[in-house]
């Protein structure tokens, strides 16, 4: 019992905190406000809502505090978008403006970014530089490895993450000082190994990358400037701070009371009176269910200034931690304790169950999750798949539950943790009771913990199956060990952690050994039952995972059983050691290969982004930045995915607070029926909602979060109809769009009659989630009359303004529409971005006032499409010595409920259903599958990377049957020079050789194999595979019409120059690329020219900006803008020779002479018809983009994990325009389509609801996905003679070859069965997850839980 205390507390209601150096004082807060809510209200918006749940990172700030216990200064990372902003009170919070700006300067770590071009689209690039601060911040004494594995917490899209971690790993103390210059300046080495031009002397300066500008660049990449970060200079914590007092809180909301006690009794006091109340840490849960559940607590709690819940105690037996203790602080401290274990053997026997924490904490969520979240709200949150419950399972922790009796006298209640979990997110605690600490007993002598986890992603994801071990052992006779206690725990299992009580009972008493596992592994089996439609699903899976995770355990502790009894029965086979070695990922390196040619500067420079200054700053503004006073929009969504609407009730979401109005179809003005191409679509559905998220109407409040919320209240009524949601349902129930197309090639049965072989067979490729980091969003103003001015984030700004103003019906020159930038694009903001445009531009319309639409990411995800889907049936004949003769391919792709232009990604899969290889007879057949899904769009590659991938996979399977390695295959059927297509179109400007040669050479490919084959040997449960993978990408759009560009060019009288185009910025330097040209047209330096937006009423009839060509077509477009200016200034330039471009300028104001062009361009000779009959007419490509990668891969039998260990990339991009910007493309290009082939797994329930709605549980990769050694190179020399300055385009080609990690998997497989001695082919669909990875490599522990023996 503990005594109560008697002195009064009194409650402040101010929040008193710094940002950026500044005192704020609040008085009242709104206790639902998340921190970033609050900063960007306040016109801070520099941090960015990516996806509200901590996932992406795109929001992270630095809050630091002092810490009460020893007076240090505390630095973290967190999520905005989840802490409360009622928790800053008594810290210091630093956004991304804290840090440097444009007009005053760039801090060091936003210039090392900015230079290094590690932002690309610059949605994420605020939060990467906050985590990377953050972290120099508490570390200033990081080395590169420390540096790189930081940044778990956030994700990037754009640029393959390797420009990012070169910059970051700058800043590492034992990163080697350049050779500084004659002032003490750090020079800038280059950002890649750059081949000038032959005629230039190793003596003359080089341009530097990094830069722009002159200098004596190094050959071997190093990129960045390796100076660290001087942190004397760093604001300092405010020293206000140091002495604050702080009070307990309470600030009343309209529906939340927050409370922040200072006392054990206070906080008990509370949770007395108020037995439903939430206590919050880091919001890291709570936060996820006020958000995507709308789910109100009346009270929270705070429990950070109780001393009681916020310590780390060492005792005799174990260690105590406070309940509020963070996951960091606890990683912290417990690695401090492993560190210290030198000192005596028996401190080494101690940590054992810290060893095993830490190990799971590594992979817990992502830093800023870590850094906020605690360890008593992961106990309480019980959830089933947690990576920490498993493990304090088996260490036997012991948890302390207090209260107040009636008397106010504090309660103890101490609780085995065995007996906690109850069900389901249930735990042992009673209404009136909190979680005052967690007791952690230390190993002893003979006692071995491991812990292991397996997810989609190795880090910041949720665990398939978590699971933690413990066994002490007794010596028995003749250096034996029995068994005297043992626990094994799972997660992920059961709808909590359990614990196995048959196989813990046999191995009680029983002596260690091999011969036992089979039992061991049966009894598992009835522990842990799991049946057929289990949640989480997997099911064969997860159990085999149960098995393979003891398998390691028991070799593991074998092993240590070895080193300390020397008995040869518990000896491992060499092959076997492997197993026993905890991940552990060494630093990433690379280098980037490149052409530049002075002569032709600014163009082939390596000019840095435009906006990079910008970015990096958080000045850059997307849609959501802007600051204009708007009304908000949230849909009303079907929760059917295929039902008839009966009625609509909006009386209860219109009497919630803020709401104005409900909108649906009927209140369309102009026409509901819309499409980009084939009217077939609905603004809003008007009586059948055709897929699950389908909007039915739309609510507009004064917030976002009321309209989310009011969103939910509208009630409808409907009758169910039948729904088709997979591909393979749509095929057998023939449920196809009316459209086929053919192309037929040669006579097939005649190719089929010359071969020696006819090998068929079927591949199913998945879905890709675009994954942007900026959600679509659309911000829609009214002006005079019928106009409208719309800032959205589209590649599409004219279709945009056609729909939008069909939608209202209005003319569309009473429509503009505009932008500056979009947060990633890939495809997904070409067309599908104008549904939510539309709905804003409806509620604009009648409210008459400027309405804003951000989809939150599960929305958009659920909404707007993904890539399409492909399954192929194929039938291949080639001769015995792996010539083709012949390919019948019928090709189906899921368009989803709507045509959308799934027309042109069909037929750029028909175009690329051959890859590299001239195959004389072809016949292929294509049909769109419609289902009950959203309507599934363009994606980077459009159809190709999927036609390219069905392509390797029957190459592999010839591969196979013939018993010839693959790349002789390949390079057996390359295209030769001028040879015809199956569509008639002459390769010219042929590559692909050259590029192959290269990159066999480059790569070490053939040496490669043969350490490959010698690994394998060498290793049972670890295989190793390595492939090379070809790819020709024809450039244009496939519809003749949308090969035009316009531009506009402005010369001043200050000798500067304004340009406005066609196309898009999403990142991929397009506005740099276009600026570079028109400097060289001009002859005036970069910063010269300037682009500020894209809008329609500037440009029309724009196309939108995609197909990889938008530098070829808008380039040109200014180019001719450029070269009509120049033609008028001629006469000026003769009788003035020497007259500077800006003296040209005056003189031609004075002379009267227009300063002003537009400008245009049409691709000439492209464009084809499919004809009935199969053979069409026309060329659909201007040029091919030839390219090669080669990748090695290693992958863990057991589990189905996979590490990337080498790829080399060299890709065909003619002269290019910004080699630095081509190589960021070609990295981010290669990770995407990396991640399409592996990792990116599109889940749909048979209800239609999408269950990968967010970065929970949508894995594209992350930081240290990328392969450990990447290499990539731009051909040299290979000028391009139909494009703008003889380049080529380059952000989609380079995507399928990211497939060659997929390739490498498929072969490390292989080589897996051959230990079983299954040599036979097996089919692999993509992506290759660790499921299908692990279940491909049959063996004893998948064949105990299927029944697939062979």
């Amino acid at each position: 019992m503990i005594v109560n205390e008697t002195n009064t507390i009194k409650k402040n209601n101010e929040l008193t905190f710094f940002l950026n150096g500044e005192k704020k004082v609040i008085k009242d807060p709104n206790p639902e406000l998340t921190t970033l809510q609050y900063i960007r209200s306040i016109g801070l918006t520099g941090s960015k809502l990516g996806c509200g749940e901590g996932g992406c990172g795109a929001c992270t700030v630095m809050i630091s505090h002092r810490n009460d216990s020893d007076g240090r200064i505390v630095h973290r990372a967190v999520n905005s978008c989840l802490y409360p902003l009622c928790q800053l009170d008594g810290m210091a919070l630093v956004t991304i403006e804290g840090l440097g700006n444009v007009r005053d300067g760039l801090h060091p770590v936003q210039e090392r970014i900015a230079e290094g071009y590690g932002s690309q689209c610059g949605f994420c690039t605020p939060g990467i530089i906050m985590a990377l601060y953050a972290y120099l911040r508490s570390n200033p004494n990081a080395n590169q490895k420390e540096i790189e594995h930081n940044f778990d917490g956030n994700l990037c899209r754009c640029t393959g993450y390797r420009p990012i971690l070169d910059a970051a790993k700058s800043f590492a103390i034992d990163k080697t000082t350049d050779e500084q210059d004659e002032d003490g300046d750090v020079k800038i080495p280059t950002i890649a190994k750059i081949e000038d031009d032959d005629t230039k002397t190793d003596s003359e300066p080089g341009i530097c990358p990094s830069s722009g500008k002159p200098c004596n660049c190094k050959q071997k990449t190093s990129h960045i400037p390796s100076k660290p970060l001087e942190l004397k200079s760093e604001p300092i914590f405010p020293p206000f701070l140091m002495d604050y007092k702080k009070e307990s809180l309470v600030f009343q909301g309209d529906r939340v009371t927050w409370h922040t006690p200072t006392s054990l009794n206070e906080i008990l006091t509370i949770k007395k009176t108020h037995s439903n109340a939430k206590i919050v840490v880091g919001n890291t849960e709570i936060g996820i269910e006020t958000k995507f559940r709308n789910v109100v607590y009346p009270t929270i709690i705070s429990p950070v200034r109780v001393p009681e819940l916020n310590s780390i105690q060492k005792q005799q037996d174990g260690i105590l931690v406070g309940s509020s203790v963070t996951l960091t602080e606890l990683k912290s401290f417990l690695l401090g304790e492993i560190k210290s274990d030198g000192a005596s053997d028996d401190q080494k026997t101690k940590v054992g169950t810290f060893k095993a924490i830490v190990s799971q904490l590594k992979w817990f969520a992502g830093n800023q999750i870590r850094n906020a979240a605690s360890i008593g709200g992961n106990l309480v949150t019980a959830s089933p798949i947690s990576d920490l419950n498993p493990v304090l399972l088996a260490a036997g922790a012991i948890l302390t539950m207090v209260s107040q009796d009636e008397s106010g006298t504090i309660v103890e209640r101490k609780v085995p943790i065995g007996s906690f979990f109850l069900k389901y997110r249930i735990v042992d605690i009673k209404p009136e009771e909190i979680l005052q600490s967690v007791f952690i007993p230390y190993t002893r002598p003979l006692e071995f913990v491991q812990a292991y986890k397996q997810s989609r992603r190795r880090e910041d994801d949720i665990a398939i199956v978590s699971c933690c071990f413990r066994i002490l052992f007794e010596n028995f006779e003749n250096n034996q060990f029995k068994v005297r206690e043992c626990v094994l725990a799972y997660g992920g299992m059961n709808v909590k952690a359990v614990t196995c009580q048959n196989t813990e009972q046999f191995l009680i008493g029983s002596i260690w050994d091999r011969n036992q596992l089979d039992e061991i592994y049966k009894k598992l089996e009835v522990d842990l039952p799991l049946a057929q439609g289990a949640p989480g699903g997997m099911i064969e899976y997860r159990r085999s995972l149960t098995t393979s995770f003891f398998f390691k355990y028991f070799l593991t502790v074998s092993k240590q059983l070895y080193e300390i009894s020397k008995n040869p029965s518990y000896s491992l086979s060499d092959k076997e050691l492997s197993v026993t070695a905890p991940y552990s990922r060494p630093l990433s390196k690379g280098q980037q290969e490149y052409q530049t040619q002075p002569e032709k500067h600014p163009i082939t420079q390596p000019v840095i982004h435009q906006s990079a200054d910008k970015q990096v700053t958080g000045e850059a503004l997307y849609v959501d930045d802007i600051k204009i006073k708007s009304l908000y929009t949230c849909f009303v969504q079907s929760t059917k995915a295929h039902a008839k609407i009966l009625s609509i009730d909006a009386s209860r979401a219109l009497k919630a607070p803020g709401v104005k109005a409900f909108y649906s179809a009927k209140d369309v003005p102009g026409e509901n029926n819309c499409g980009p191409v084939i009217k077939d679509d609905e603004v809003f559905a008007s009586d059948i909602a055709i897929f699950h998220g389908a909007p039915i109407g739309c609510i507009v409040a004064e917030t976002h979060q009321q309209a989310l919320e009011a969103s939910k209240m509208v009630q409808i009524e409907y009758e169910e109809l039948p729904a088709i949601v997979t591909i393979e349902d749509a095929i057998a129930k023939k449920s196809f769009f009316p459209f086929t197309h053919v192309i037929k090639d040669g006579d097939i049965v005649k190719g089929f009659e010359e071969s020696d072989h006819i090998i068929e067979g079927e591949f199913k490729c998945g879905a890709q989630e675009h994954f942007y980091l900026e959600p679509n969003g659309s911000l829609v103003v009214p002006g005079e009359g019928k106009e409208m001015t719309i800032y959205a984030s589209t590649q599409n700004p004219t279709k945009t303004q056609g729909i939008v103003a069909s939608v209202l019906g209005v003319p569309q020159n009473q429509v503009v529409c505009k932008l500056k930038r979009l947060g990633g694009g890939f495809g997904g903001k070409e067309t599908r971005s104008i549904f939510s445009t539309c709905v804003a531009a409806v509620a604009a319309y009648h409210q008459r006032e400027p309405v804003r639409i951000i989809l939150d990411r599960d929305t958009d995800m659920a909404t707007t499409g993904t890539r399409h889907p492909f399954i192929a049936k194929y039938k291949v004949g080639v001769t015995k010595d792996g010539l083709i003769k012949a390919l019948d391919l019928e090709l189906y792709a899921d368009a989803g409920y709507s045509y959308d232009i799934s027309v042109g990604v069909l037929d750029r899969a028909i175009f690329h259903s051959e890859n590299a290889y001239k195959i004389p007879n072809v016949n292929v057949v294509g049909r769109l599958c419609k289902t009950n899904l959203p309507s599934n769009t363009a994606f980077r590659g459009y159809g190709g990377p999927q036609a390219m991938i069905i392509v390797e996979n029957w190459v592999e399977k010839i591969s196979k049957v013939l018993n010839i390695e693959s790349h002789i295959i390949r390079a057996k059927n390359f295209y030769k020079e001028g040879e015809l297509t199956h569509y008639l179109q002459a390769v010219e400007n042929n590559q692909m050789q050259r590029v192959w040669d290269t990159i066999l050479e480059k790569s070490n490919y053939l040496e490669r194999i043969n350490k490959v084959n010698d690994f394998n040997e060498k290793n049972r449960w670890k295989k190793r595979g390595i492939a090379v993978i070809p790819t020709k990408f024809g450039m244009s759009f496939t519809v003749k019409t949308l090969n035009q560009a316009g531009a506009l060019v402005h010369c001043y009288t200050d000798g500067t120059v304004l340009v406005t185009h066609g196309g898009t910025e999403m990142g991929q330097g397009l506005n740099t690329k276009m600026i570079q040209i028109a400097a060289r047209a001009f002859g005036i330096p970069v910063k010269d020219v300037f682009i500020s937006e894209t809008s329609t009423d500037k440009v029309a009839n724009t196309t939108p900006t995609a197909a990889s060509v938008s530098s070829d077509l808008n380039g040109m477009a200014v180019l001719d803008a450029c070269q009509n200016i120049l033609k008028r200034l001629e006469p000026l330039k003769e009788k003035n020779p020497n007259m500077t471009f800006k003296q040209l300028c005056i003189e031609a104001f004075v002379q009267r002479v227009n300063l002003s062009s537009n400008g245009f361009y049409a691709t000439p000779n492209v464009g084809y018809v499919f004809k009935d009959g199969g053979v069409g007419e026309g060329t659909p490509f201007n040029y091919f983009n030839f390219g090669a990668a080669c990748s090695e891969v290693e992958i863990d039998v057991l589990t189905g994990d996979h590490t990337v260990l080498r790829s080399d990339v060299i890709l065909d991009v003619g002269d290019s325009l910004n080699p630095t910007i081509d190589i960021g493309q070609v990295e981010g290009a290669f990770v995407q389509g990396m991640g399409w082939s592996c990792t990116e797994e599109v889940v749909t329930f048979p209800t239609g609801y999408l269950f990968t709605r967010g970065p929970s549980t949508y894995k594209i990769p992350g930081f240290n996905d990328v392969p450990l050694e990447f290499n990539v190179s731009l051909l040299n020399d290979a000028p391009n003679p139909k494009a703008i300055h003889s380049s080529k385009g380059v952000g989609e080609p380079p995507l399928f070859l990211g497939s060659s990690v997929y390739f490498a998997i498929r072969q490390a497989i292989t080589a897996a069965r051959k230990e079983t001695n299954l040599n036979d082919w097996f089919d692999l669909p993509s992506p290759a997850t660790c499921e299908r990875i692990r279940t491909s490599c049959l063996d004893s522990f998948i064949y105990q839980f299927t029944n697939n023996k062979n």
